[in-house]
C-alpha cells in the first residue's frame, strides 16, 4: 500500500486574503486556495505546493547561487532553521534569509554566493526583494490564469 506524505499547509500566519487580497501576501496562495485548503485532495495540495516552490526557486536563483548544497543543508540544520527538506534548495535559501539575513556575514560559509548583479546588496534587501518578487509572480499568475475576468480564445468567440 502506497502511503503519501501529507502536504503541509504553506501558511506562514500572515494572511491578507481576509482583507480582500486575491493572493495572500504571506504564503502566496490564491484566496480560494487558502479558503478551500482543508477540502483539497493530496494531489490538489501537491500541485499548489509545486507551483509555489517553482516560483520561489526561480526568484531566489536570480539573486543567489547555491554552490554547495550539502554545506547549505548542514548549516541550516546546525542553525535550527525551519525548512522543508523535500523542497528545492533555493527554497531553503529563502528560509535561511527569513531567519537570519541580518546576521549572515559570509554567504560562502553556507555554500552560497550572490549573483553578480546583487553583489554588495545587503541580504535584508535581497530577502525583501525575493518576497516582493514572489508575491508579484503569484499575482501575475493569478491575473493571467485564475482571475474570473480572464478571457480565453474560446470565451472570446462566445461573446462576439
Amino acid at each position: 500500500m502506497l502511503v503519501l506524505k501529507p502536504v503541509k499547509t504553506p501558511c506562514v500566519g500572515i494572511c491578507s486574503t481576509g482583507i480582500g487580497d486575491s493572493v495572500c501576501r504571506g504564503c502566496k496562495r490564491f484566496g480560494h486556495e487558502v479558503i478551500d485548503w482543508n477540502s483539497y485532495t493530496h494531489e490538489q495540495r501537491l500541485l499548489i505546493a509545486q507551483r509555489l516552490e517553482a516560483f520561489l526557486a526561480q526568484i531566489v536563483q536570480n539573486m543567489i547561487q547555491v554552490n554547495d548544497e550539502k554545506l547549505l543543508l548542514t548549516q541550516i540544520k546546525h542553525q535550527q532553521i525551519q525548512f522543508k527538506p523535500e523542497q528545492n534548495p533555493y527554497c531553503w535559501v529563502f528560509d535561511l534569509l527569513r531567519a537570519g539575513a541580518s546576521q549572515i556575514q559570509d554567504l560562502s560559509q553556507y555554500g552560497l554566493a550572490l549573483q553578480m548583479k546583487w553583489v554588495g546588496t545587503p541580504l535584508t534587501v535581497i530577502r525583501d526583494n525575493i518576497d516582493k518578487d514572489f508575491y508579484a509572480l503569484s499575482c501575475a499568475h493569478y491575473e493571467r490564469y485564475i482571475s474570473p475576468c480572464f478571457v480565453t480564445a474560446e470565451t472570446f468567440e462566445q461573446h462576439k
